[in-house]
This record gives structure tokens, C-alpha cells and sequence, in this order.
């Protein structure tokens, strides 16, 4: 629904929201348009955390505004693509911010890439201005040559040497030397962007409209704060500022990298449009004792995590912390979320053993849309990989057959409601993921599964993981749980190498704690008293770490690379 997010005509109309009025009317369901009225109506109240500098809203929209001014000023607007190559900080979510205030696409740029990745991405995107950490600066030195709609490049100061991209804006000095752009009128058709790299490929862009995604996130969000979904975007601020005035803010620490979809969307999306706060960590990497310390200081009330990679760790530092006789407040966290890979269900339990108020929210979905949830909490039955189906969501034979409860049918996974647009820039991709059934437009990222007799749906994997050895299929994810489950083990993936009696091998690549003595076969013998004999590994490749993305996904082609370099050996 077009509107006018104020600060364009001189006139008030009944349709217009402008800044400084307490009087809120129709509103596009947009994320610049709302957090601007939460700038509105709570200006004092804590928006965004890094370390000890912390912004209120209104401080947030300012300097967002003061970013946006920029982008217009270099010739940026509507649909225009901002890279984002930078670290979880304020500055990430003032720049993303600013990019949706001239309705542009900010677009999340993975900072472990390197130059010929880098180049890729930007390009691919047609990125127009790229805001990036100094430490990284030289990478983006030797890529802008070859990026023709470049027209901006914004340097964040951090621990790097700073200018080595000529021609490049410190950030402070931007903020400082522009004043606040006009609020002007958005669509709720506006486009939102998120590059995912997936496993195989090379990344690609998964198209929203912005006002799709903000009804989802609320739909879903609103319910989890006890509140009633709104029906537009106006009722927003209602319903949230009497709950943070009575002393109910989210304070939300995204644990993942903000330039993927599980830090981003849940971390701080999600919280933004409950006026919440968005802490981001000061450690580049997982640093548990970090995230518990800040709990701790800052009284958060939810953490965003990815799987038992992340909640490993936070056990281990809750329980180092304990041992030394320093336990860690925790008893302000009131939800721990998950999503991207598997939380096993004996993982969860010692969550709650250690965090016993916590409602563990485990999600399903991708970038290409969400699937299913799974809520547990202390005293209630546990399973991994069983989640309720969310409402719009589908499992489909090959032949676009729904999958029975009960059957025992193997099918994918699709996701409706909220479906992306498509794949930027590859009508091939698109055609093939995103299908119409019977009406229903759907999305199919690639996951298989069965549907439980109660019509909950159990998780197998992604189709393309799928091992194929001796004419069975075994699903890597299964047969890590129970890799997992052997003491002594910290982590573990799963692979099938090429083999010539069958066809591929199951191997597992997996890392140890600290003065653990545990053997292949010890590994071997326990998964066959787990599951069938041909789902145990025939090798077990060890390693100092499971390689994974930042975000805690499985990089199971490093990890295929190892199980090679293992059997090679």
C-alpha cells in the first residue's frame, strides 16, 4: 500500500505519518517507514549496541538518515545496491537502514570473501556504493576497477589500515558532514535482497518485496511477545510502546555474522519491529564467554545462535564459568533461537539444564523462505529435526504429489506464504525453485522429508547431501547426530566420497575436545548400535576443526576435501 512516510509535502494528511507527530496513521509495511516512527514515538529508548557505544532510536534514524543523504547526494535511489562488506557492528545496521530510506537494496557481502569472489558478488549485483571495514580495504582496492556502476565507497575505521581504497569516504565524516534526509514515500513493492552462497555455485541474490517479508516477520514475531499480529503497519508502535515503556524492550544478541540470513533476520529484524535492541558482540569470531559476559551486562532477553555449533560452546564456557565459581547471570534470556543447521535434542537438554527459563526456538528455512519451527522448553519431550509445519508449508512427491501423514513418502520440502521473487539476474534457477501448485506459488530450496502422522514434518537433509552407497540413501545429517553422540566428540559432517564397490562411502570428518582419546573404530561401532549398518561411516577423518561458514552452516566441500585427504593417507 503506497503512503507518505512524511517530510515531503507541507501538508498533514489523514494518510501521512511525519516526523515529531505522535499521531500515527496508515503506514507502508516497510522496514525504514516503521523504525522511523519508532524513532517517533520511544527517541530515548535504546536502539542499537556495540560494545559500550549504544544509539537510541532517534540517534539510530539520524545517523541512517545523515547515511542517506550521502547515497542521493552520489546519485543513489530507488533499487540502487549498496554492498555491505562489513563486520557486525552499528555501522551494518545504520548503512542497511539508510539503503532502505531511498528505497535501495543493501546487499549483504560475505566477508570471508576474497578478491575474484568479492568482484563477483558486486558485480552481479551491480553495486553502485560499497560500505566496508578498513581491514578489509585491500581487498576492495584491487576489485574496484572492474565494478563500472560503482559511484561510492564508504570506509568503516576498525583495527585496519585505513585508506587504501582511493577515493573512499571515512564514515564518521560522512555522518558528520550531511544533514538528515527527508523522509519520503516508499512501497511496500520495494525490493529486498540477500545473497546466499549456498554449497555448490556461485552466490546468488534471493529477491523479496520488502512488504512480504515485514507482514511475515510480524505475523510470526507479534504472537512471541504475547501481543495480537497488527493489522497495518500503523498498529505497530501502538501495541510496542506500552510494552517498552512498562520495561519489556528485546534486547537481541545476534551470535551469527549479520551478513547472513539467520543474523539478520532473526537477530535484528525481528526485534527491530518490536522496537527492540540489536547488541552485536565485539569478537569476530564465536567467543562464548563474550556472548554470556554480555547477557550478563546488558540483561539481554534473546540470543540468536546456529545449532549445536554455537550451543556447544556456550555450554562449555556456562559450566567453565560455574566450575571456577563464577557463574554467569543468564536469568534475563528469555528465548534462544536457531536456525541454518541441526540443534539436537541432547544438545537442547543441556541448554535447558543450565538456562532452565529459556524457550528454545528452533526454525527451519533458508533464504529462500521458512519451513517449520520447533518450540522446546524444560520438562517437555525433545526430538531433533521434528518441527510443526508452518501453515503455508508443503511436502511434495517428484510427480507434485502431497505426502501423506504417516505414509513413510519421502518428498520436498516447499514453503509458501512469503515466497521470493526470484533469483536476481537467473531466470533458469528461479523457474526450477520457485513452482506453481495447484495456484499456490511455492518455494523449494532442496530440502526432503517425511510427515509424521500428526502432520509435523521430519527433517532428512538437503537433497543435494544425499549419499548414495550400496543403492541405499543415507542422509548426512542422521548419521552426524549420532557421530555426535559419541563421547569425547565435538563436532562432526558428513560425506560421500567415490568408491568402487559402493559407489560412494560414508565418511565422517571430525573434530575432538580438548584431551579426548577417541578412535575411528570407537566412532564406527558406536553409529551401528545408533542406526542400520550402512549408514555408519567406513572412514573417520579427524581434524583440529569441522569447517564452517561463520555462521555455523556445514562447508561440506572442505570437508569432503579432508575425507580425501584422509583416504589418500
Amino acid at each position: 500500500m503506497p503512503g507518505s512516510a512524511g517530510g515531503v509535502d507541507e501538508g498533514v494528511t489523514e494518510d501521512t505519518h511525519r516526523h515529531g507527530s505522535s499521531t500515527l496513521a496508515v503506514m507502508e509495511m516497510h522496514y525504514a517507514t516503521i523504525w522511523e516512527s519508532f524513532a517517533d514515538e520511544i527517541p530515548d529508548v535504546p536502539a542499537v549496541r556495540h560494545g559500550d557505544l549504544v544509539r537510541t532510536w532517534s540517534e539510530y534514524d539520524d545517523r541512517a538518515a545523515r547515511i542517506a543523504a550521502a547515497f542521493t547526494a552520489a546519485g543513489l535511489g530507488k533499487d540502487s545496491k549498496i554492498g555491505l562488506y562489513l563486520y557486525n557492528g552499528n555501522e551494518y545496521l545504520e548503512a542497511q537502514y539508510a539503503g532502505f530510506k531511498i528505497r535501495g537494496v543493501p546487499v549483504n557481502v560475505n566477508y570471508r570473501y576474497l578478491d575474484e569472489e568479492l568482484w563477483y558478488l558486486l558485480d552481479n549485483a551491480d553495486a553502485e556504493a560499497i560500505v566496508f571495514h578498513a581491514s578489509l580495504g585491500d581487498r576492495v582496492a584491487r576489485v574496484i576497477d572492474r565494478l563500472p556502476k560503482l559511484e561510492l565507497l564508504i570506509e568503516v575505521a576498525d583495527d585496519g589500515e585505513a585508506g587504501q581504497v582511493p577515493g573512499a569516504v571515512a564514515y564518521e565524516d560522512l555522518v558528520a558532514g550531511n544533514d538528515p534526509m527527508e523522509r519520503i514515500p516508499r512501497d511496500e513493492g520495494d525490493l529486498y535482497m540477500l545473497y546466499t552462497g549456498g554449497t555448490t555455485g556461485m552466490p546468488k541474490g534471493v529477491m523479496y518485496a520488502i512488504g512480504g517479508m515485514v507482514s511475515s516477520f510480524v505475523k510470526t514475531g507479534f504472537p512471541l511477545l504475547q501481543l495480537p499480529p497488527p493489522s497495518d503497519a500503523a498498529e505497530i508502535v501502538g501495541l510496542i510502546k506500552p510494552v517498552i515503556e512498562a520495561g519489556g524492550q528485546l534486547r537481541s544478541i545476534p551470535c551469527a555474522p549479520l551478513m547472513h540470513g539467520t543474523g539478520v533476520w532473526l537477530g535484528a529484524f525481528v526485534p527491530q519491529l518490536g522496537g527492540g535492541q540489536v547488541i552485536t558482540l565485539r569478537s569476530r569470531s564465536l567467543d562464548p564467554h563474550e556472548v554470556l559476559q554480555t547477557v550478563q551486562e546488558q540483561r539481554a532477553t534473546s540470543l540468536v545462535i546456529v545449532g549445536d555449533a554455537f550451543a556447544k560452546p556456550i555450554i562449555r564456557a556456562l559450566d567453565e564459568a560455574a566450575e571456577r565459581g563464577q557463574a554467569y547471570d543468564t536469568s534475563s534470556l528469555t528465548m534462544i533461537i536457531s536456525s541454518g543447521v541441526m540443534w539436537t535434542a541432547e544438545v537442547k537438554e543441556q541448554v535447558l539444564d543450565r538456562i532452565q527459563q529459556a524457550v528454545l526456538l528452533d526454525a527451519i528455512g533458508s533464504s529462500e523462505g521458512a519451513m517449520g519451527i520447533q518450540i522446546s522448553m524444560r520438562g517437555m519431550p525433545i526430538e531433533t529435526a521434528k518441527f510443526a509445519q508452518m501453515p503455508e508449508t508443503k511436502v511434495f512427491t517428484d510427480d507434485d504429489r502431497l505426502v501423506e501423514p504417516g505414509s513413510d513418502e519421502i518428498g520436498m520440502v516447499a514453503a509458501g506464504g512469503n515466497v521470493p521473487l526470484g533469483y536476481w539476474k537467473d531466470e533458469e534457477k528461479s523457474a526450477r525453485t520457485f513452482r506453481v501448485i495447484d495456484g499456490e506459488r511455492y518455494s523449494f530450496p532442496g530440502d526432503l522429508a517425511m510427515v509424521a502422522a500428526d502432520g509435523s514434518l521430519i527433517l532428512l537433509g538437503r537433497g543435494s547431501q544425499v549419499i548414495n552407497t550400496g543403492g541405499e540413501k543415507v542422509f548426512p545429517e542422521e548419521v552426524e547426530e549420532a557421530v555426535k553422540r559419541v563421547d569425547g566428540v565435538r563436532d562432526c559432517l558428513v560425506v560421500g566420497v567415490d568408491d568402487e564397490k559402493f559407489g560412494q562411502a560414508v565418511t565422517a570428518v571430525a573434530s575432538l575436545d580438548d584431551g579426548a582419546d577417541v578412535d575411528e573404530a570407537t566412532i564406527i561401532a558406536s553409529v551401528k548400535e545408533q542406526l542400520a549398518g550402512y549408514k555408519a561411516p567406513k572412514r573417520v577423518a579427524f581434524v583440529s576443526s569441522v569447517p564452517r561458514a561463520p555462521n555455523g552452516k556445514a562447508d561440506y566441500k572442505a570437508a569432503r576435501d579432508h575425507a580425501l585427504d584422509a583416504i589418500a593417507d
